[in-house]
């Protein structure tokens, strides 16, 4: 059994705490883990980024739900689809090259409203 007298609620260090994971409440890491489920409509926004990447283009699709497999099987089959590569972050999906035409087809072919 173990004892709970001894965790830490408050720290003039840190502020409040986390009584299940032990971080500071503002970077709590037990609830982000927690996934969203798919709804049933998803209304996905596209558009090109070329900041912070020495020039290079990448499409990024936005508004999807914060939920890990759901985000790497469609960047798996987006990159699949497109031939490049790419990757899914948490709150959305990154391809590399400008592939918005090719993306928003394939997503508008789900039933998925795209804009941008």
């Amino acid at each position: 059994m173990i004892s709970r007298k001894g965790r830490t609620v408050y720290s003039s260090d840190k502020g409040r705490v986390c009584p299940i994971c032990g971080w500071p409440s503002k970077s709590c890491r037990c609830s982000k883990t927690l996934d969203q489920p798919v709804p049933d409509r998803i209304t996905a926004r596209l558009r090109i980024e070329k900041a912070g990447r020495k020039g290079k283009t990448v499409t990024v699709v936005e508004g999807l739900p914060h939920n890990r497999t759901f985000l790497g099987d469609l960047a798996g089959e987006l990159k699949r689809a497109c031939g490049s590569g790419g990757k899914a972050a948490e709150t959305h999906v990154e391809i590399q090259g400008d592939h918005c035409d090719r993306i928003r087809e394939l997503l508008r072919g789900k039933g998925w409203v795209v804009k941008g």
